[in-house]
């Protein structure tokens, strides 16, 4: 069976609450996948939609994707794409089938030149248990090519945050315990913000956006995150100051047993007090306190990790700059499927080769 529903209907919040629930218990399960998440870029040029697959007479979902659309210029139509998604159990042929059967009617009823996906699937080792080949045949099949670029970043670091706080600690780098310890022997303190503190957070966004030459999002982007996933308690702002004075801040966001450092900032003054690792380390706890078993730090530079530690101390370039303070942390470098893309529309080349950069 079937559903689908478009924005955020009102009188659905049970089917919406099953579906988060279902992300929360899903080994592939993201944060991008979540209804807050498709709530939050509703606000910033995106429509969404939700489609989901249950068992014949049972109304909990085994299968689905929160679907976005970007509008094209001209209303000439738009672009699908599900982030870090869809989830399904990719060994039960008959049930990919009928999903993806289903995402494709949903982007064609939107007029979409073509449908994107990430899937979080980790080929050769982790979940999701794939189909004998992987997962490039099932896809291939399904009317999909590789494509060459990703939105979300292909490669990250996930530390596994399961065993004692004192075990953690020992498989960071020697580097990276000792500024965690140093931040707190200099007085630095961490604490947990609210909605009013979003602001403080901004100018430190604004501040590192500028020196480290990055783009970031809007203020009222941060906030919205915020509000939305601090409603269901899987949000936490945290900011590291000295003697009063922010100097550093994260948003780290929490679904089941997974947590994910999205956002973070930090001010050129006193950073001889190591305030981002003091920060980082707060929500690592954080994130543990609540039952999280593993910690995502969501971006680092697509190469092989031999390429990674080979080069990161002579380049800045891209994720490099944030790379020698990732690596500090330990954990496992990981890299996803990447991008996959279903072309609706005969014309889509020419869109695809026009329409860069979506965030």
């Amino acid at each position: 069976m079937v559903t689908s529903d478009v924005r955020n209907p009102v009188n659905d919040g049970a089917r919406f609450d099953a579906w988060d629930h279902f992300v929360a218990q899903h080994g592939s399960g993201n944060l991008l996948q979540t209804t807050q998440w498709g709530r939050l870029k509703s606000v910033f040029g995106w429509d969404w939609e939700l489609v989901t697959i249950a068992a014949e007479g049972h109304s909990t979902p085994d299968a689905g994707a929160i679907i976005l659309y970007r509008k094209l210029p001209l209303s000439l139509g738009c672009l699908a794409y599900v982030p870090r998604g869809p989830l399904v159990t990719w060994t039960d042929r008959a049930r990919v089938d009928e999903l993806f059967t289903a995402l494709t009617a949903a982007a064609r009823r939107r007029r979409a030149w073509a449908c994107w996906i990430e899937p979080e699937i980790v080929e050769g080792a982790g979940a999701p248990e794939l189909p004998e080949g992987g997962i490039a045949p099932l896809l291939t099949g399904l009317g999909y090519r590789q494509a060459t670029r990703t939105i979300q970043p292909p490669r990250t670091i996930v530390v596994d945050i399961a065993p004692s706080e004192d075990d953690i600690l020992m498989a960071m780098k020697s580097k990276t315990r000792y500024n965690i310890r140093l931040a707190e022997r200099k007085g630095v303190t961490v604490r947990e913000g609210a909605l009013s503190d979003v602001d403080l957070f901004y100018d430190l966004m604004e501040e590192t956006g500028e020196r480290d030459e990055f783009g970031i999002h809007a203020r009222g982007y941060y906030r919205r995150a915020y509000e939305l996933f601090a409603d269901k308690g899987q949000v936490a702002l945290l900011l590291a100051e000295y003697e009063g004075e922010p100097l550093a801040g994260l948003l780290v966001f929490a679904v089941g047993h997974k947590a994910w450092y999205i956002s973070g900032a930090s001010s050129d003054r006193h950073r001889n007090l190591m305030p981002a690792y003091a920060v980082q380390w707060a929500a690592i706890r954080w994130a543990k306190a609540r039952g999280c078993t593993t910690y995502d730090l969501w971006g680092i530079p697509d190469a092989d990790e031999a390429t990674l530690e080979a080069e990161f101390t002579e380049r800045s370039d891209g994720l490099w700059g944030v790379y020698r303070f990732k690596r500090g942390f330990g954990g496992e470098v990981l890299r996803y499927t990447g991008m996959w893309e279903r072309a609706l529309n005969p014309l889509y080349p020419i869109v695809a080769r026009l329409y860069q950069g979506l965030r």
